[in-house]
């Protein structure tokens, strides 16, 4: 299994006595340590339950051909079946490898799984055709959860120990429910599923989930109780937003309040409910740290009027339509904070003896807020982030025209927003490249936002439509060429492994022996691309491929001088046969017929040489040197294979191997690639361009290496739109200054 992370030096080493609970917080080493041995346990019930899941898969397909209405109906159900079992391998693989991912972001703190939530590598602008798919994935979930209450909340409070005491819920559990439905739907992408095959695949799992969960639930409440995590915690209903430190135990332990310990809302509500609790948390943290009335202002004036409000903004927006925004690169983006500090002074100056209205001045803070966090989203090229904060303006009129802009996750201009954000993400470059002119389309879609908005957000809708419309298209293109890259990349890496296989096995035979310059020939040439055909043909159990392995042996055994008689009759009975066998896989493969009987020719020899217990002149080390070279660059030799890796690059070859398909990478000069798919047996990873189109094939150490020396860098993702991860962070920093300005806080006033 790899690794979780890095473990980081602790002088702090908990062990945990049985039944003893541990003080906290945990030191990194424990809670890694705790943390594998929980992945582990997952690791291995998920595994066996997954296969009997593939099996109760197959027999349900069996039911559905016997059943099935006509004969069209019957073979499209054969073909899915097909698929299921050529596919079984990856299928349990990718799914153990989600689960097992689910532990190394849990760990990061970067775990956040909800229903229907997408691979990172979709966009938010993609309208949603999954819905069959969510609503069966939010069935299981729910019945799961409610026939785990107890288990489940058990974990969650243990769980929330090792995440340093902050809440956990069944969206960042690893072992919840959601993340084996989550699991399920990434592998489930290896196989073409029509939505009836989908659906019955999510009934069969409906059934085998509970087996999985009741098995696992069980073992690492076990596991965590006996290394001390809780080991007296005592079920009770958990309600609302209870806050993780309120665990129940027989220790009596201290319990927070929960105005004490603010947690984002339960990712489990709707979208329109989970924003509008998100924005009440952050209006609640906004009135502790803002006065009734600005400083230096008499309360109980004349509130600053709407009238002047929106001439202040209209002036701004003014001044920055006559901004050039000229090309790539040439954009100097706009200084927010500079902005937000006037407007702030603006408003002071007219209220004069009257005062601003508190909730003003925190929806002008809030939306400066927003547009920091964009410029600082690393996600986002350099070039996007100027473009878009000269929307800082319009969208801050938007906050005041229209109350919901802020809790309405479908408003047209957040919408807006957060698909020129994941555009320019997705096809921008920081180094001064853009596909499909995407710059220029982002481009000319502030500019006319800037020149043509006034307090009508007609505009704004109309743009939306018009981008959606024309990034839809571009994904569909895209989605197809990467497909068909990824298609032809998986045929050329099974045939790199088959290469590899048999250029081992011939290793394997022939390391350390002294063999003449035919035999070498023969077996690292012709014979290898026979048992290269007959290994892809016919696979690793097959007669052919067993045979071919057994003329290797036979050759090589042959040739070896021999005493006793019984060898040489032995020799002399095989002769023609084995013979009559190398003469059929040469024309089996199309072998050049002149060269195929000098080599036959020239093995007969030496076979009949060793008969009179003669030993035949090796192969010059020179001529092995270079035939082996050969042989090992046709395979493509692995890269640690003849190469000693250091603990820091192996320690980042392992990390790369818990990475997800989509993950972009940005190289030296600003190049942007995503990882489209990864070949675990080769660690070749495919890396596509921003129009989906093969750039190389990378193997894991060229990457690593990469890396290290801080060439290439994981560009972090996420599947939630911009605008909502953009409100949560500014949640968590409110939340963090809030803490501070408490009683005893670090800035507490003296």
């Amino acid at each position: 299994m790899s690794r979780l992370i890095h473990d980081e030096n602790d002088e702090q080493k908990e062990t945990g006595a049985e039944g003893a609970p541990l003080l906290l917080p945990l030191s990194n080493s424990a809670v890694v340590a705790h943390l594998k041995a929980c992945q582990s346990l997952a690791a291995e019930h998920s595994q066996k339950a997954f296969r009997d899941y593939l099996k109760a898969l197959d027999d349900a397909l069996v039911a559905e051909m016997d059943n099935a209405k006509s004969n069209q109906e019957s073979a499209e159900l054969a073909e899915v079946q097909s698929a299921f079992r050529q596919n079984y391998q990856e299928l349990e693989r990718y799914f153990c490898g989600y689960l097992s991912e689910g532990f190394v972001k849990f760990k990061k703190r970067e775990l956040q799984t909800n229903v229907g939530s997408e691979a990172g590598d979709e966009l938010s602008l993609v309208d949603n055709e999954d819905l069959e798919e969510t609503i069966a994935i939010s069935s299981i979930t729910q019945r799961a959860d409610s026939y785990f209450a107890e288990p489940l909340w058990a974990l969650n409070q243990r769980f929330a120990v090792l995440n340093g005491g902050e809440h956990v819920t069944e969206a960042s559990n690893p072992a919840s429910p959601i993340q084996f439905c989550e699991s399920l739907r990434k592998a489930l992408k290896l196989v073409p599923l029509d939505p009836k095959s989908k659906q019955l695949a999510y009934k069969v799992y409906d059934d085998e989930l509970i087996k999985i969960l009741k098995n696992i639930t069980e073992e690492v409440n076990q596991y965590l109780k006996q290394v001390g995590v809780l080991p007296h915690l005592k079920y009770s209903m958990p309600t609302g937003k209870a806050p993780a430190s309120a665990l129940n135990s027989e220790s009596e332990q201290t319990v927070a309040n929960e105005e004490d310990i603010q947690g984002l809302p339960d990712p489990n509500l709707s979208p329109e409910e989970y924003q509008q609790s998100l924005m009440q948390a952050i209006r609640g943290l906004q009135s502790q740290m803002v006065p009734s009335a600005v400083e230096g202002l008499p309360p109980g004036g004349v509130v600053v009027s709407s009238e002047d409000l929106m001439g202040a903004l209209q002036a701004l927006q003014t001044s920055e339509t006559r901004a050039e925004l000229g090309e790539q690169g040439a954009v100097v983006p706009i200084d927010v904070s500079e902005i937000v500090e006037r407007l702030h002074e603006q408003l002071k100056a007219d209220a004069q003896d009257g005062e601003v209205d508190k909730s003003d001045m925190q929806t002008i803070d809030l939306v400066g807020m927003l547009f920091e966090y964009m410029l600082n989203d690393e996600n986002l090229p350099d070039s996007i982030k100027a473009l878009l904060s000269y929307l800082h303006t319009p969208f801050l009129k938007i906050a005041f025209i229209d109350p919901g802009f802020f809790e309405q996750a479908e408003h047209p201009a957040r919408v807006l927003l957060n698909n020129l954000a994941e555009a320019g993400a997705r096809w921008v470059s920081n180094d001064g490249t853009a596909q499909y002119d995407m710059y220029n389309k982002i481009k000319d879609i502030v500019d006319r936002i800037l020149k043509e908005f006034d307090n009508d957000v007609k505009i704004i809708t109309e743009l939306l439509l018009e981008f959606s419309s024309y990034t839809k298209n571009i994904v569909r293109r895209q989605e197809l060429m990467e497909k068909r890259a990824t298609e032809k990349a998986q045929g050329e890496e099974k045939l790199r492994e088959v290469k590899l296989r048999v250029n081992e096995e011939i290793q394997g035979r022939t390391h350390g022996k002294e063999l003449p310059s035919a035999i070498l020939l023969f077996l690292l040439q012709p014979w290898s691309d026979y048992l290269s055909f007959a290994l892809l043909r016919y696979g690793e159990k097959s007669d052919k491929w067993g045979k071919a392995l057994a003329i290797v042996d036979d050759v090589l055994w042959c040739v070896e001088p021999k005493e006793s008689p019984a060898d040489k009759n032995r020799q002399l009975e095989i002769h023609d046969d084995l013979i009559a066998a190398i003469e059929s896989g040469f024309e089996t493969i199309g072998y050049d017929q002149a060269k195929g009987k000098k080599l036959v020719d020239a093995l007969s020899s030496l076979i009949k040489l060793a008969m009179q217990s003669k030993k035949a002149e090796p192969a010059p080390p020179p001529m092995r040197d270079k035939l082996e070279r050969i042989a090992a660059e046709k395979a493509g030799t692995k890269d640690a294979s003849n190469d000693r890796l250091s603990p820091e690059e192996e320690q980042m070859v392992e990390s790369l191997k818990m990475i997800e398909f989509g993950t972009w990478f940005e190289f030296e000069g600003g190049k942007r690639l995503k990882v489209a798919w990864y070949n675990s047996r080769t660690s070749h990873y495919m890396l596509v361009d921003q129009m989906g189109k093969r750039v190389d094939m990378m193997s894991g150490l060229k990457l690593a290496r990469q890396m290290i020396g801080t060439k290439a860098k994981i560009i972090s993702g996420s599947s939630k739109p911009f605008f909502e991860r953009a409100l949560e962070n500014i949640f968590h920093k409110l939340n963090e200054k809030a803490e501070l300005n408490k009683p005893g806080g670090e800035n507490e006033a003296s």
